[in-house]
């Protein structure tokens, strides 16, 4: 996309205020992880059972050292919960990279060869797509291992079928309109037809679906690392801080909601994000906008 078009787009995403709204989010949440070193007020695997379970500003036995106080081996929530965000989205952008590759060859591959390539293809998206989501994940993590690694892996290769359907519902469109059948009848190539012809009106599609499966992928991971499947301790991830806090509610409950409430602005700025690309790049919503 042009600057004029990225202009175009946030200027539309502010008259669309939900979408900015989101758009603001991801930015801040994006800002967090790259700059966790400096925003951090400490090490996140720093340990001092001196310190344990200091609570927040708010609470009356509150320390300012620990602006969100200490977890149950006295290390700053505060400082986990930043470099959890680098764990969340490296994951989120990680696992949408490989499902976007795999589901993308794959569509385009189905939808303009079809015959045998598009049945086989096909029966492998209805068949991936007939194992629940999550209980697949999760015993391919617990068989490849869980690590940080792992997981993202785990995450892409089983979330591109939605990727390759939608592709190869677009590719068959497409692959029909005048302009792609002049370019065959003029003797082009299919490797160019498909890359230069038919794949640049894809984009929009896949900017859409990746945007938006970017916070199914967050919270799949904080899933899996509060069953203990995800990113292993020590290493600071906002799932594995739910699971830890989980048994401190009822007296300490600012332990699992402060980690949740940062899975849930996140996943809610990226969808709402998703969602005002899609209105921008759907001609019938960008009039009302």
């Amino acid at each position: 996309m042009s600057s004029v078009s990225y202009t175009k787009l946030l200027r539309n995403l502010m008259k669309y205020r939900l979408g900015f709204f989101g758009f603001f989010l991801s930015i801040v949440m994006l800002f967090i992880a790259t700059f966790a070193p400096i925003l951090s007020p400490h090490d996140p695997y720093d340990q001092d059972i001196s310190k344990r379970f200091i609570p927040p500003f708010w609470h009356e036995n509150g320390a300012k050292e620990h602006v969100l106080g200490t977890d149950h081996v006295g290390r700053d929530l505060l400082s986990r919960i930043i470099y959890g965000a680098r764990i969340s989205l490296s994951v989120g952008l990680f696992a949408v990279l490989i499902a976007a590759t795999i589901g993308i060859i794959l569509g385009l591959l189905a939808g303009y060869y079809m015959g045998a390539i598009d049945a086989v293809i096909s029966y492998l998206i209805d068949t991936m797509l007939s194992f629940p989501y999550v209980l697949l994940a999760m015993a391919l993590v617990a068989t490849l291992g869980a690590s940080f690694r792992n997981v993202f892996i785990v995450l892409g290769i089983t979330s591109w079928p939605l990727y390759a359907r939608v592709i190869r519902t677009e590719v068959l469109r497409i692959k029909e309109m005048d302009y792609i059948k002049a370019a065959k009848g003029l003797g082009m190539k299919d490797r160019r037809v498909i890359l230069f012809e038919i794949f640049p009106n894809l984009i929009n599609s896949v900017i859409v679906i990746g945007t938006i499966q970017t916070a199914t992928m967050i919270i799949s991971e904080s899933f899996l690392s509060f069953l203990g499947l995800g990113v292993q301790p020590p290493v600071p991830s906002w799932g594995g801080m739910l699971a830890e806090g989980k048994d401190h509610m009822l007296d300490m409950w600012w332990l699992a909601a402060l980690p949740g409430m940062a899975i849930f602005l996140t996943a809610m700025g990226i969808n709402l994000f998703g969602d005002g690309l899609r209105d921008f790049f759907d001609p019938l919503k960008r009039k009302q906008l």
